[in-house]
């Protein structure tokens, strides 16, 4: 029983401390908040994300098979093409296109699958590559029962985490500094959160891994610049339309 109880804070404090960068992540997220990108959005991509994570490091702590550090430092790619698509495609086709997705159904399984949930939780799961490292060694000291205690500790304080991100962003001084500054704050914040990650995990110290990322990085601009070229070519028929009438 006393174990039980020694849970509770022990979840407390290995959450707070590995989830404080997270707020900052939900408040750019919120700020965003539109008629194509919906709060809802948010928090399920939240649980998603950190539900990730907990699996990671659950197969860890059953069959012992945790990636190495500099492995998971790869993650920070996520948010850097996630930053990438966001400074580079305009908002409002990016939103046009969404728009256009969510038109053709508004169940709640549709929302789980819409691509505004998957940047949510990619951003969360690359940020969390330390969690990781942290959450393995902890589970592995646990009996079943408490297992249990912190897993459901875990999982109550991401909707904490979702409700005090949402109620400080409604703060005014907070909501107008994001709501004016956020669109052009938010790519550079989830770009350096990605360098962060690899710098943090070492993971450019690996040349194998350098050449991987190079090889992976390409690729994502590559991607980026064909779909520039098809909004580019979407806009110039858009223009030409008035003409033919």
């Amino acid at each position: 029983m006393n174990s039980l109880l020694t849970s509770i804070p022990t979840a407390l404090t290995a959450f707070t401390a590995t989830n404080l960068d997270d707020v900052l992540i939900l408040l750019l997220f919120f700020s965003q908040v539109s008629t194509t990108f919906a709060k809802r959005h948010i928090v399920i991509g939240q649980y998603l994300g950190f539900g990730a994570l907990v699996v990671a490091s659950l197969s860890g702590y059953f069959g012992g098979l945790l990636m190495p550090r500099d492995w998971i430092g790869m993650l920070g790619i996520l948010p850097i093409a996630i930053g990438l698509n966001r400074l580079f495609i305009p908002e409002t086709e990016e939103d046009e296109v969404v728009e256009n997705q969510l038109k053709k159904s508004s169940s709640w399984f549709s929302n789980l699958l819409s691509p505004q949930v998957y940047s949510v939780a990619a951003v969360t799961f690359a940020n969390g590559g330390d969690n990781v490292g942290i959450y393995v060694p902890l589970f592995a000291a646990c009996t079943w029962e408490s297992l249990l205690v912190i897993l459901g500790v875990f999982f109550l304080m991401v909707g904490v985490w979702c409700y005090t991100a949402y109620r400080l962003i409604q703060v005014p001084a907070i909501a107008d500094s994001l709501s004016r500054y956020g669109n052009y704050l938010v790519p550079f914040v989830l770009i350096g959160l990605g360098i962060l990650i690899m710098i943090d995990s070492h993971t450019l110290e690996n040349r194998g891994l350098v050449v991987l990322t190079l090889l992976i990085g390409g690729s994502v601009i590559l991607n980026l610049g064909r779909n520039l070229t098809e909004i580019n070519q979407l806009n110039a028929l858009n223009a030409k339309e008035p003409q033919l009438d």
